[in-house]
């Protein structure tokens, strides 16, 4: 047979290295080749093996040709629907891989894979030739052990995963029916076989308190704690302020300063001072000065660039640094000396930044203020509050004044403001969700982060034009082809965007926002809108923020919980000492693009897992709410259903088989859901009433059904229905 196989491929191969061969598809060249239908497949299989050879390839035409076709290398990201895309490093185009051309390539695989197809639309077909890397060597999932057998197992908590894990007989370690557990693969399966695998850490059943969240944290591959090493290390170093820590810095201890955070927040990382000067303000951001205790390459450095960011997940924070400096010497603790690296700005009526001083500074907070009571002083002008704080009140009030100059500045210049209401989760002492609702942004907010954008803009600009390693936060321009889809999205709306020939600009964006304002689509467009956009990166080179509309940007304020301000907080401190020569330079340029490319990597991570969290409360708040019915907005509609958002955040889908008052279809060009005997049409931003119908912890799916149009009666939680 081997013999016979051998025979075959020469022939095909001297065929395509003849003159007189030109590329055919398969159809075409089975005929050439005079094989009869029933053998076909024999003959598709002969080619398949020459491609995995690298004798022969298939074009983007799909025909024949010989020599190898060129490899792509990338990451494979599965969908759980089975089809999935390769995602290549600086490129914006992914290709996608259907099912069968998966080629047992798991969820996070390096893979190499070969275009097959490009459409004029520029999106890419491919096939997965050669799995190089494996991406997954654990999985968290439930355990299930198989009735009346000795085997089991394990559904993976990531659905991209598209297969359960065989857990053999003995290799379960004490695992039993609705434990969460960690289960490290031992095969990856393939020719009809499941990946195999054994358990090697048991998380804690399914319904014990915590071991939802801790089964993400393992999920990510989060770490929870911090070696011993890593604590004593810390313990050593956080000493109160001594008089030679304060010895060369500028002492703005008697400046009138203060910190606003929530109410939770623990790491106070920035302080904040406003005086006038004449017509200008003298706004000072005074920000921990985390590298006086974190030295570069130390176990604590190390450490902290391994984990990249702090993660704040629903029930727990996993901080970068241990809490003995996040919250204790490296907070900006109110009535305690603390050292400090200030962005010190003059700031004219316009918002413009005439003059800034950046220096190593020693501190003093008079106060530390949450969002609330700032807002209560501020917009409800409370009485009882600006009583009990009236010797700041006065500065509270330049800080408003100030606020309002730079956000209308921006506001010119075309920066963008998704305004999303964020998710707030209230959890009981177990970490179930008590209450669900949006986090609402107020003045507070708003001035803080006003304030924080000008310093990092004011730091980024500063070390730009000094031409020296610098960290930015960048954003780049959207692609054209998306913001051309999006403004024809928003034609069913009524709304129009103006779409230039060869630039984007962050304007139009900003306008388009502000036209639907109010609307009952305002939410929808505005996601869309980000959805089309790029992610913001950290980068050693300058290429500006699209999002912002800003040329130059970095991330300066907060070095407690984001490694790349760490990072550039050295770079700073060893230019104000006169410490940056040729050496420390060429060091710093070799070390920052692996800095910056590695943060972006562990800000994604912590995104995702911070998402995941919400999910699985919303799902578990919603399970206690089965039958009862919600007003809500259709956030999407797909061929399966029809998205819907509640006013508390919570978004269910309606599943177009659940829809019995008619057969419904999809029309992709307008964006609907009609019905085809009643006419009725559904779009995107359209207010409806639906009834909570099923809620899945482990999916982290909720599922609606419309309810009967109705409305609430008077206001209360009372439901009237129209239809009796």
């Amino acid at each position: 047979m081997d013999e016979t196989m051998k025979r075959r491929k020469k022939v095909i191969c001297d065929l395509m290295d003849s003159d007189i061969y030109v590329p055919m598809k398969f159809k075409e060249l089975a005929v050439f080749l005079q094989v009869p239908k029933e053998h076909r497949s024999e003959l598709r299989e002969l080619l398949e093996e020459l491609e995995e050879e690298g004798r022969i390839h298939l074009t983007k035409r799909g025909k024949y040709c010989r020599g190898e076709a060129r490899k792509i290398t990338g990451i494979y990201r599965a969908n759980q629907k089975g089809f999935g895309f390769v995602v290549i490093p600086d490129e914006d185009a992914d290709i996608y891989i259907r099912e069968e051309d998966v080629n047992g390539a798991l969820d996070g695989d390096t893979v190499e894979a070969v275009v097959t197809k490009e459409a004029v639309d520029k999106r890419r077909e491919g096939r997965i030739v050669r799995i190089a890397a494996r991406g997954i060597t654990r999985v968290v999932g439930l355990y299930q052990r198989r009735q009346n057998h000795a085997y089991g197992f394990v559904l993976p908590d990531n659905q991209r995963i598209g297969q359960d894990i065989f857990i053999p007989e003995g290799e379960e370690r004490g695992a039993v029916n609705g434990h969460k557990v960690v289960a490290e693969l031992t095969s990856y399966g393939g020719d009809g076989r499941k990946p195999e695998g054994k358990v090697v850490e048991i998380i804690g059943h399914i319904n014990d308190p915590g071991t939802d969240i801790l089964s993400i944290v393992k999920g990510y591959d989060l770490p929870a704690e911090f070696t011993e090493r890593i604590l004593r290390q810390a313990e050593r170093i956080a000493k109160p302020v001594s008089e030679a820590d304060m010895a060369g810095r500028k002492d703005l201890r008697n400046w009138q300063m203060v910190t606003i955070d929530g109410e939770e927040a623990k790491d106070l990382d920035d302080a904040v001072s406003v005086t006038r000067e004449g017509e200008n303000y003298i706004l000072g951001v005074h920000i921990a000065d985390v590298t006086n205790y974190v030295q570069e390459n130390s176990a604590l450095d190390r450490e902290a660039l391994k984990r990249g960011t702090s993660v704040y997940l629903a029930d727990r924070v996993i901080p970068m640094l241990p809490h003995t400096l996040s919250n204790g010497i490296c907070s900006l603790n109110a009535g305690e000396d603390r050292l400090a690296l200030s962005c010190i700005m003059k700031v004219d009526s316009r918002g413009i930044v005439v003059d800034h001083e950046i220096a190593e500074t020693v501190i003093h907070v008079d106060k530390r203020l949450t969002y609330t009571g700032v807002n209560k002083i501020l917009e409800e002008e409370d009485a009882k509050e600006r009583e009990a704080l009236k010797e700041l009140v006065p500065m509270l009030e330049q800080m408003k004044e100030l606020s309002a100059v730079l956000r209308e500045r921006r506001r010119k210049r075309g920066s963008i403001d998704f305004d999303f209401p964020e998710t707030k989760l209230i959890l009981d002492e177990e970490g179930h969700p008590l209450e669900i609702k949006p986090y609402e942004r107020n003045t507070a907010t708003k001035l803080i982060e006003d304030f924080m954008l000008l310093a990092n803009e004011t730091v980024a600009e500063a070390y730009y034009w000094q031409e020296l390693p610098f960290v930015y936060r960048t954003h780049e321009a959207p692609d054209e082809d998306k913001i051309r889809a999006l403004a024809i999205f928003i034609n069913n709306f009524g709304f129009t965007m103006h779409v230039g020939a060869n630039e984007i600009r962050p304007k139009e964006i900003q306008k388009l926002l502000g036209k639907a304002e109010g609307s009952p689509q305002e939410a929808l467009i505005s996601r869309l809108a980000l959805r089309s956009m790029k992610q913001a990166r950290y980068e050693p080179q300058n290429i500006g923020h699209f999002g912002l509309a800003a040329n130059y940007y970095t991330h300066f304020t907060s070095p407690i919980r984001r490694y790349p301000d760490l990072q550039i907080h050295r770079i700073i401190k060893d230019n104000l000492r006169g410490q940056l020569g040729d050496k420390k330079i060429a060091h710093y340029q070799k070390r920052l693009p692996e800095v910056a490319k590695h943060a972006s990597e562990m800000e994604r991570r912590a995104e995702e897992a911070e998402r995941e969290t919400i999910k699985l409360k919303k799902a578990e708040y919603m399970q206690e709410h089965i039958g009862e019915i919600f007003a809500g907005v259709i956030s999407g509609i797909t061929k399966w259903g029809m998205y819907v958002e509640l006013e508390n955040t919570v978004e269910g889908l309606i599943h177009v088989a659940n829809m019995r008052d008619d057969h419904y279809d999809y029309y992709e060009s307008s964006y609907e859901m009609r019905g085809e005997h009643t006419g009725k049409t559904y779009k995107p931003g359209q207010q409806v009433y639906v009834q909570v119908t099923g809620a899945d912890r482990l999916n982290r799916t909720i599922d609606f059904e419309l309810a009967v149009e109705g409305e609430w009666r008077d206001g209360e939680d009372e439901w009237k229905d129209d239809s009796q």
